[in-house]
């Protein structure tokens, strides 16, 4: 049975801290075993890679089949139906629509002093993307992930997809291929992040890592940064509903489902003003989790990570959803716009009735790479910058350099560093 909260009980405070500060992410210590891989692929590269690989992933790999060619992957992509390959390109079109909107511009101007002063952005060289490829198997991360990363102009992206047992969603390669993606390579797990960190005679290495995955890739992927950069580390997933009277507990019952079911920790919440809500919402999860062809990583998500809690107001809900700060938020509301700027703290906003976050997942557009785990009150999810480098631009003539020389050379002075200050006054003979 899910967690049941009312802001109105006494206790509510210490209840909803520690549905807070409950752990949900996998209570292994996987931190040595991860040091240890990330180090063997730093001494031995391939052979070290396809060991683990083929421990793993219970496979026979040699060297050269490490890469997945252009031909397997043209055969697999021709073998996906046209109803999902129409599927996939129509999301890959409207994610890419949407990223090319975040382009930034380069900005360039003179000051009154007649100072050069501007910004340059320019794409990172190479970045390599992990995608699931076990137990989840997800041909809309590869989107996701490549699609942001092409529109800024990346040269060289190379994706990695674990293959236990020599198999592979077929719909993962097409939508590589639809993305233009061609450097793939069968391997996961730790060995993969560090393979695409340090480099392999096979793999070279990148300057970012980017992708979900487990909580091997999650912690590989905090170890080697630095080494290269990363997008975030993301933990398991969660949805946030705000709902009134006006909503359907049969549509918010299927929206805290389809978060629940990611399992490994998953949560669902609804926070809403409206008990008898609660109540219909609590027995509609129930009905249609025993309908699910295999319900277990619902319940589990559901009985165990999850709650339902109830408010007295929208600016008591808006309150908790900001100490939340969710990876997803529903605004199932006849009017949400109305507390849509209070929202200060979420990864994504899903606005009305009519927008379930599964939306957000495929085909909205907006990209579903989102921070976790309470993040979002400093983090943004993925987008073109992620893959992009800002460098500050700065030139002086002789004028503009005379009318700053004398504030630079006693900034200098104040801080001891006479040889900043001579580098300023040898070029007007101060």
């Amino acid at each position: 049975m899910t967690l049941r909260l009312d802001s109105a009980d006494e206790g509510f405070e210490a209840r909803f801290a520690e549905l807070l500060s409950s752990k949900r992410e996998s209570s292994q210590d996987v931190s040595d075993t991860v040091a240890a891989i990330i180090s063997d692929v730093q001494r031995r590269g391939d052979a070290a890679v396809l060991d683990y690989t083929n421990r793993f992933d219970r496979t026979n790999y040699a060297v050269n089949d490490l890469r997945i060619g252009p031909d397997a992957i043209a055969t697999a992509a021709a073998g996906v139906s046209d109803r999902v390959r129409g599927a996939l390109q129509t999301a890959h079109d409207r994610i890419k629509a949407h990223h090319e909107k975040q382009k930034p511009s380069d900005h360039i101007y003179t000051d009154a002093l007649g100072v050069t002063l501007g910004t340059r952005w320019t794409p990172v060289d190479a970045v390599g993307i992990y995608v699931p490829g076990g137990l989840a198997s997800y041909p809309s991360s590869v989107l996701m992930n490549a699609v942001p990363a092409k529109v800024a102009g990346v040269a060289r992206i190379a994706m990695v997809v674990p293959t236990p047992d020599n198999e592979i969603n077929p719909a993962i390669l097409l939508a590589a291929q639809i993305a233009g993606v061609t450097e793939i390579y069968r391997i996961g797990g730790a060995q993969a992040i560090a393979a695409l960190a340090y480099g392999t005679d096979t793999i070279a290495s990148v300057d970012k890592v980017v992708g979900p995955g487990n909580a091997y890739v999650a912690a590989a992927k905090r170890q080697v940064f630095g080494q290269v950069g990363i997008d975030m580390i993301a933990g398991p997933s969660e949805v946030l509903v705000i709902a009134d009277s006006s909503a359907n507990p049969a549509w918010v019952a299927a929206d805290l489902i389809a978060q629940a079911e990611h399992g490994a920790g998953a949560r669902s919440i609804l926070v809403t003003t409206d008990r008898a809500l609660a109540d219909m919402v609590d027995r509609e999860v129930d009905r249609q989790i025993a309908l699910l062809p295999d319900p277990t990583n619902a319940r589990e998500g559901w009985d165990k990570y999850s709650a339902i809690i109830t408010v007295s107001s929208l600016r008591q809900a808006t309150d908790l959803a900001n100490r939340i700060a969710s990876e997803h938020v529903e605004l199932a509301l006849d009017d949400p716009r109305a507390i849509l700027d209070d929202i200060r703290h979420a990864g994504a906003i899903f606005i009305g009735h009519h927008t379930p976050e599964a939306i957000g997942d495929y085909v909205g557009g907006s990209n579903h790479v989102l921070p976790t785990a309470g993040t979002a009150r400093f983090a943004s999810g993925l987008g073109v910058l992620d893959f992009m480098k800002r460098t500050s631009l700065l030139g002086c003539d002789p004028g503009s350099l005379s009318a700053l020389a004398e504030a630079a050379e006693i900034l200098a002075e104040v801080e001891g560093l006479d040889g900043h200050g001579r580098s300023v006054s040898i070029r007007s003979n101060r």
